[in-house]
C-alpha cells in the first residue's frame, strides 16, 4: 500500500513539473486533468471520499472544461489541427 502511495505522489510531482515546462497549452490542460484524477485517488486512499469525489468533479471535470473553452475562445486549439495532419 505504501508503494502505491509513493508511486502516486511521484506521479503528482511529475505531472506538476510537466505542466510547468509544457510548451503547448492543450498538453498542459491534459496533464492537469491527469494530475486531478490522480489527486482524487490519493484523497480516496487517505479515506476522504468526499474530497475525492469533489476533486474528480471539480478538478478533472469542470475546471478542465473551462480551460478547454478558454483555449477555444483564444484560438489556442488551432495548433491541434496542424498536429493531426
Amino acid at each position: 500500500m505504501i508503494l502505491l502511495e509513493v508511486l502516486l505522489l511521484a506521479f503528482l510531482v511529475f505531472c506538476a513539473l510537466a505542466a510547468i515546462f509544457c510548451r503547448r497549452l492543450v498538453s498542459a490542460v491534459i496533464i492537469f486533468m491527469a494530475y486531478s484524477a490522480v489527486m482524487s485517488l490519493v484523497w480516496f486512499l487517505l479515506e476522504s471520499p468526499d474530497l475525492a469525489v469533489t476533486e474528480a468533479a471539480v478538478g478533472a471535470g469542470v475546471t478542465s472544461l473551462l480551460f478547454f473553452l478558454t483555449l477555444r475562445k483564444i484560438n489556442g486549439l488551432r495548433g491541434m489541427e496542424r498536429d493531426e495532419s
